[in-house]
């Protein structure tokens, strides 16, 4: 027999094998051998050669990260406020042969894990907590499915929260909430404004006593002010101080003061010009006048005697 016919199916046969063992892994997959059954370990990246014949025996992996989508979840928050929430977990393959012998589907199984622990976070969290702290209800999440999956060779480099739907009412309450806080704070804007007017009011009132001078100026720059609009009545105000003799409380006279008056009369009335005038009066009318002199100066003596009781005496 021909020695050739032999050796060239030979190495044909040996070239195929070999051929048939080898496998090419890019650079972000990993192959998990195993040999007769048995693991022996993770190869890759690139060219990997097998034993053919089905001995060795090649499961790829891929160590991407993988962005898993959470569907939504009806849970009851802790101050028993029913929500919808959904999520997004990324989570990678970081080693190759846990996540292949450890587990049958890593990817079910996180998915699963991330949903039970989503609604188990929020159900221990209340509603504020869950809309002004979403990032850290975020953290607690990805700890808690990346503490969960690490023995399956799994790990999760984020959690983010996408939507958070409430009911109807519950958002017409928080609206009506909304626009209360908003009411209040303009309120105490408006009230601060206020009181830092009336401040510097009072500041300028202070001045204006200390330099008089300053209202009559702030009163002309008024007027120019005035003058510029277009108006048909230009109304001045005039400054109070000349209506104080109006409004003043009259005073009257003391009865010192009566009593001069009245005698300066009487002794008028009784000196050498009275005679003179008596010629213009009848008699009855100049002892008439002489009677209510005297009259008048005996009622300014009794009243001098009651405001003075010594001085009557004294008298």
């Amino acid at each position: 027999m021909d020695p050739a016919a032999i050796l060239i199916p030979a190495i044909l046969l040996a070239g195929g094998a070999i051929l048939t063992g080898v496998r090419v892994l890019f650079e972000y997959e990993r192959g998990v051998v195993f040999r007769l059954g048995k693991l022996t370990r993770a190869k890759g990246p690139g060219l990997v050669f097998l034993v053919p014949f089905g001995i060795d025996r090649l499961r790829k992996m891929d160590l991407r990260i993988v962005a898993l989508d959470i569907a939504p979840q009806d849970t009851i928050t802790r101050d028993n406020v029913s929500v919808r929430v959904n999520a997004v977990v990324y989570f990678r393959v970081a080693d190759p042969t846990k996540a292949v012998i450890e587990i049958e589907d890593y990817y079910f199984a996180t998915s699963q894990l991330a949903q039970t622990t989503l609604r188990s976070v929020i159900g221990q969290s209340e509603l504020d907590e869950l809309l002004a702290e979403r990032e850290r209800i975020n953290e607690v999440v990805r700890e808690i499915i990346d503490a969960g999956t690490d023995p399956w060779g799994i790990e999760v480099t984020g959690v983010e929260i996408k939507d958070i739907d409430l009911p109807q009412e519950m958002k017409r309450a928080m609206a009506k909430q909304a626009e209360a806080e908003r009411e209040r704070r303009a309120k105490v804007i408006n009230a601060e404004g206020e009181y830092q007017a009336s401040t510097k009011l009072v500041q300028a009132a202070e001045i204006i006593e200390q330099f008089p001078v300053a209202m009559q100026l702030r009163f002309l720059q008024t007027v120019t002010e005035v003058a510029v609009e277009n108006n048909s009545t230009t109304l001045f105000p005039l400054p109070i101080d000349l209506f104080a003799p109006f409004v003043a409380e009259s005073k009257r006279a003391s009865p010192e003061a009566r009593a001069r008056a009245l005698k300066a009369a009487t002794d008028a009335m009784l000196s050498s010009s009275v005679p003179a005038a008596e010629k213009h009066l009848d008699g009855g009318d100049a002892q008439a006048l002489r009677r209510a002199a005297r009259r008048l100066l005996d009622e300014v003596a009794a009243e001098q005697e009651e405001d003075d009781p010594e001085r009557g005496d004294a008298g």
